[in-house]
């Protein structure tokens, strides 16, 4: 690995930097997006008896929107419990857009990682074509030079595609998951909304 890296020459550091930081993204990422962790299973009926009391307090709401991303919609119908349907749909809708940017945090930069993986082994590729240039001279050429150039042009290439592949399953993956969680996050805030509306309605 060290012999790889030796090879590679100074481009690759940047590199590899970059590969620390899409495989710091990917990690966290998935911690994030666990389903548990987005969507506890009993939350909703938590939610429900909270609603039941006559008062709340802010503490509580708090406690439940630091909980799950899920937890910031359900909270924003807790605290609006008392307005008219259409109202709090859309103060439910306002939090979702929050818990929406929340899920889909540093996807943005694991697609920009996709993006410049190939362009930064592009420019090691460059870096080596003008090692194995300067190798030649008219009186002859140095093949430890010329094997070096072509060692970092290689190299660069190759790791510059290995991050650019897995930074670009990872962001189209959690993409797909997020969008998946929103969806249930959606339909357990309408869920919500069906059970504090008879509870409303009593107090109009």
């Amino acid at each position: 690995m060290f012999a790889i890296i030796r090879d590679a020459g100074w481009p690759v550091w940047p590199l590899l930097a970059t590969s620390f930081v899409a495989l710091a993204l990917i990690i966290e990422r998935a911690l994030a997006l666990r389903r548990n962790r987005v969507l506890p299973p009993d939350m909703l009926g938590q939610v429900l008896s909270l609603a039941i009391r006559p008062q709340l307090s802010n503490e509580t709401i708090a406690q439940l929107e630091a909980e799950a991303p899920l937890g910031r919609v359900l909270a924003a119908g807790l605290r609006h419990r008392h307005l008219p349907r259409a109202d709090l749909v859309a103060a439910m809708e306002d939090a979702g857009r929050l818990a929406a940017h929340e899920l889909q945090r540093y996807l943005g930069g694991l697609g920009t990682i996709a993006a410049i993986a190939p362009l930064m082994g592009l420019f090691g590729t460059v870096i080596g074509m003008i090692e194995i240039f300067s190798a030649w001279s008219p009186t002859g050429s140095d093949p430890s030079q010329l094997a070096r150039g072509i060692s970092i042009a290689l190299y660069n290439t190759a790791l510059g595609i290995l991050i650019a592949i897995p930074a670009v399953i990872f962001q189209r993956l959690y993409r797909a998951r997020a969008a998946d969680h929103l969806i249930a996050m959606e339909h357990v805030g309408m869920q919500l909304v069906d059970g504090l509306r008879p509870r409303a309605d009593r107090h109009h």
